[in-house]
């Protein structure tokens, strides 16, 4: 009976070893088909102006692991597959790309202008995660701020994850953000 110990131990050890291996995501930014470019307008005063100010994401979504919800009240952090940069920025920067492509003629910037008639874009996710029956849940609020004139809208899609693993959950969140950009852009225009 002895002479199993090790065996066993040696055995807990390598599984225990193997679950640690960590694997990192970046959402992608999709190409579409709705507009192939930002085409800038020469005349200035025909250009709008659009400061992305800032993206903020709620606090159980801030954290470096991807998060997913296994039932109606609980949601898990993952501890092994992790944002490879900050979920906001991933966020902020993939908002910018998708704003430019589909607001041409504007200028869409992650800094502030010297334009007095700067429109000023925020957006709060409070909702960036898997769920346990395969929906995925892109949720949050913005606000856009124009002519000294605040526009507030809330946000809430729920889209079907098609394939199983964390690469199926990553692409298809990038596809709800891209979705809802389409969405802040055709209500700003």
């Amino acid at each position: 009976m002895m002479k199993w110990i090790p065996v066993v131990l040696a055995l807990f050890l390598t599984a225990c070893s193997s679950s640690d291996q960590k694997t990192y995501y970046q959402l992608p930014v999709l190409s579409s088909t709705a507009s192939t470019g930002s085409v800038m307008s020469t005349g200035a005063a025909t250009q709008r102006h659009l400061w992305v100010e800032r993206v903020s994401v709620a606090d159980y979504l801030a954290g470096s692991g991807l998060v997913y919800q296994t039932n109606d009240v609980q949601y898990t952090l993952t501890q092994n597959n992790l944002w490879a940069s900050p979920l906001d920025q991933q966020l902020h920067q993939a908002l910018v790309t998708y704003l430019r492509r589909d607001l041409p003629g504007s200028v869409v910037s992650t800094q502030a202008s010297s334009s007095d008639d700067q429109d000023v874009l925020n957006v709060n996710v409070t909702g960036f995660h898997g769920r346990y029956d395969g929906i995925v849940v892109v949720s949050g609020s913005w606000s856009l701020t124009r002519n000294g004139q605040m526009i507030q809208r809330d946000f809430a899609l729920n889209l079907k994850q098609n394939e199983d693993g964390y690469d199926a959950l990553v692409r298809t969140l990038a596809t709800g953000w891209q979705q809802e950009a389409g969405q802040i852009a055709a209500q700003i225009r």
